[in-house]
C-alpha cells in the first residue's frame, strides 16, 4: 500500500481524465492490477497478504507496476516466500574461531560480523577502536540500531545522522523480511518503537534498502574525520550473519588517522 501511494498515474503512464478526483495519493488498486495484468480482486488479496501460490511472474509484474527498486523487489519476494529463509537454520550467533582469525588478520581497516538485528558479534582491533562508543556498553551489548537511536553521541559521531538513521531502519526492515521466523529483529523493533519516537516515524515509512555499501563518514572523538568505504557480504557457512569490511583510500588522511588510532589502541593494551 505504501509503494502504491508513492506512484502517480503520470509516472505509470496512465491517462487521467480532467476532473478525476482521487481520495488517496498514488495509484488505485485496479490501476495496479491492470498494469500487472491480474484481476483487481486478485491484486486486492495480494495486497492484504494472501500471497500463497503467487508465481514469480506475478510478483515481478507487480514489482514493475509499483516501480520497485532492487531492494524493494527482493523484500517483496522475501515476504511472499517466508519459508525460503528457513531452509538453512540461522546461526545462533556463535563465531567460529576461523572467522575471528580472519577478522584479526585484516589489519588495514575495520572488520566486523553482525547478525540480522545488527548485534556486533565479533570485530578486529580497528573495528572496536572506530566503534568504541558502540562497544563501551552504555546502550547495552554492542548493537548498531540502539546506538544510532538511543545514544546521543551517535548524532555527533555520524556526520549525516538523519541519513544514517533512515538507512539503519531501512536495512533492519529488509533483514527482518529475510527470515520472519527469527524473533531477534522483532524484539529489537518492539524495543525501539517504545523508546524512540524518531525510530517509530522512520519505521512507519516501510522503506527498505540492501546492506549499506559505499562511503560512510564519521567524526571520531580521538582522530577526527574518517571517510571509510564499506563492503558487506553474507557468511554462507553462517546463515544470518554478515561480514562488514571498511577501508580508507590509499594515501588519504583517513588512512593516516587509522594508523594513529591503531597505535593508540595498541598502547592502551
Amino acid at each position: 500500500m505504501s509503494r502504491r501511494a508513492r506512484v502517480t498515474p503520470e509516472q505509470a503512464g496512465l491517462y487521467v481524465l480532467d476532473g478525476d478526483v482521487r481520495r488517496v495519493p498514488g495509484l488505485r488498486r485496479e490501476e495496479v492490477a491492470d498494469l500487472a495484468g491480474v484481476s483487481a480482486d486478485y491484486y486486492t488479496q495480494l495486497e492484504r497478504g494472501n500471497v500463497d501460490g503467487a508465481s514469480d511472474s506475478v510478483l515481478n509484474a507487480i514489482a514493475r507496476a509499483l516501480r520497485l527498486d532492487d531492494a524493494e523487489r527482493l523484500h517483496l519476494f522475501d515476504l511472499a516466500r517466508p519459508d525460503a529463509a528457513t531452509r538453512l537454520t540461522s546461526s545462533r550467533g556463535l563465531i567460529r574461531p576461523s572467522v575471528q582469525r580472519t577478522l584479526d588478520a585484516f589489519t588495514g581497516g575495520m572488520a566486523l560480523v553482525r547478525n540480522r538485528r545488527w548485534d556486533y558479534l565479533a570485530t578486529n582491533a580497528l573495528g572496536r577502536a572506530v566503534y568504541a562508543e558502540i562497544f563501551d556498553g552504555q546502550t547495552g551489548p554492542p548493537n548498531h540500531v540502539r546506538y544510532v537511536f538511543l545514544d546521543d553521541r551517535a548524532r555527533t559521531f555520524f556526520v549525516d545522522w538523519p541519513a544514517v538513521a533512515h538507512d539503519t531502519a531501512r536495512i533492519l526492515r529488509s533483514e527482518t523480511g529475510r527470515d520472519p521466523h527469527d524473533p531477534g529483529p522483532a524484539d529489537l523493533i518492539e524495543e525501539l518503537s517504545q523508546t524512540s519516537a524518531e525510530f517509530r516515524a522512520i519505521w512507519a515509512q516501510h522503506d527498505v534498502r540492501l546492506p549499506a555499501a559505499g562511503l560512510h563518514r564519521f567524526q571520531h572523538p580521538l582522530v577526527g574525520m574518517l571517510d571509510l568505504v564499506f563492503e558487506a557480504a553474507e557468511l554462507r557457512a553462517d546463515p544470518g550473519l554478515t561480514l562488514l569490511l571498511a577501508t580508507a583510500n590509499h594515501g588519504s588522511p583517513t588512512e593516516t588517522a587509522l594508523r594513529r588510532l591503531a597505535a593508540m589502541t595498541a598502547r592502551v593494551k
